[in-house]
């Protein structure tokens, strides 16, 4: 994975990033190295790992390309990973053995314009017609939304119970009509990943496609985000280990005052400090991995690795910044790239405040 993504991702990333651009060219080099089914198991065409493995995958994409491995994770973890672990074996072969092969990159949309961390506040309905349904809502900030072949889709199914109860998955191939996505969004970081809304006007989709138990898609999210945060914990993971290393070798480099920054007891401090930082969150990701891995619970443990990890990762990459100085805060170094895309692990699946509420939730409980 290293050696991939020096090769043929961290010499054009800078470019993807300042081009605002979905790099489709990259995207069979990621099948082909069985990227796009990590966890799907062999038989379908996948890679067959464990979540151990996809978080090593995630980290070292981003330790050069915060935008690519937000790509990889989303579709593995999101979108597949929802068809994987609630889908029916015919929507198992149809749907991931495309995925893999990067025929089609899967989409995941559960939030919209008017419901972010509160996620089942969701408007987006989907009634029946018959044997089909139909589906009618927009979605926002959905990853791949423009360049998916299918998209997991949340609807509103029941209103005559409580939120979280009256919710329904269900597999929507983008080519559908009625399936729409609006320009991309411009984006403070991981610019090259594709970022949009969409909107679903009576898009029509058989029982067939239904993901799981009517009214149970809420109760499944939970479940598919718990994997999700491992996910987003190691991808700041990443970006904090590339910013740390961009930090070392630069303060080995520049002088100042006669001697190489590295020599300074302050600049060792920070160094020092996102050293031991990093290695704690990646301790905290490998327990919720090795969890997960053993059919244990690990909502609590997820979102403490997503909220050490992200948090963590941001000191790091705010602290290798200003020992860059004045270059970091130019684009002739990669840092400032670094510290736009790790922001979003702190917001996405889940805030920080979001994690402590899980976290805290857990403890009384348990």
């Amino acid at each position: 994975m290293r050696e991939f993504c020096e090769r043929e991702v961290k010499p054009f990333a800078k470019r993807w990033d300042e081009e605002q651009r979905f790099p489709r060219e990259i995207v069979a080099r990621l099948a082909e190295l069985g990227l796009l089914g990590i966890r799907i198991p062999e038989e379908y065409g996948g890679s067959g790992m464990d979540m151990l493995a996809y978080a090593v995958c995630v980290e070292e994409c981003a330790r050069v390309d915060g935008s690519l491995a937000l790509t990889v994770a989303s579709h593995n973890g999101l979108g597949t990973g929802h068809v994987l672990r609630f889908g029916t074996e015919a929507q198992k072969q149809k749907y991931l053995s495309r995925a893999c092969t990067g025929e089609w990159l899967a989409a995941w949309a559960l939030t919209e314009p008017g419901s972010g961390s509160d996620s089942a506040a969701l408007q987006t309905t989907a009634v029946r017609d018959g044997q089909d349904w139909l589906i009618n809502g927009s979605k926002m900030f959905i990853t791949q939304g423009s360049v998916a072949g299918f998209c997991v889709v949340l609807a509103r199914t029941n209103t005559d119970v409580e939120p979280q109860h009256g919710i329904t998955a269900f597999i929507v191939e983008t080519d559908s009509a009625g399936y729409s996505a609006s320009k991309k969004l411009e984006k403070y970081g991981c610019r090259s990943s594709d970022t949009v809304g969409i909107v679903l006007d009576n898009v029509r989709v058989s029982d067939a496609q239904r993901l799981g138990q009517v009214d149970h898609g809420f109760l499944d999210t939970m479940r598919i985000l718990d994997g999700g945060r491992v996910s987003i914990a190691a991808m700041a993971l990443g970006l904090g280990r590339g910013a740390l290393n961009m930090a070392v070798a630069y303060a080995k480099e520049r002088r100042a005052f006669g001697k190489n920054l590295a020599e300074f007891q302050a600049i060792q401090w920070l160094l020092a400090d996102g050293k031991t930082e990093l290695d704690a969150a990646e301790l905290l990701i490998q327990r919720a991995a090795w969890l997960a891995d053993h059919g244990q619970r690990f909502t609590a443990e997820a979102s403490m690795a997503k909220l050490y990890a992200s948090e963590a990762a941001t000191r790091v990459c705010n602290n290798s910044m200003q020992i860059h100085g004045g270059y970091g805060y130019t684009r002739e170094f990669d840092i400032e790239r670094h510290l736009r895309d790790v922001k979003l692990c702190e917001i996405g699946e889940g805030t920080s405040q979001v994690q402590r509420m899980v976290i805290a939730k857990n403890l009384l409980r348990d």
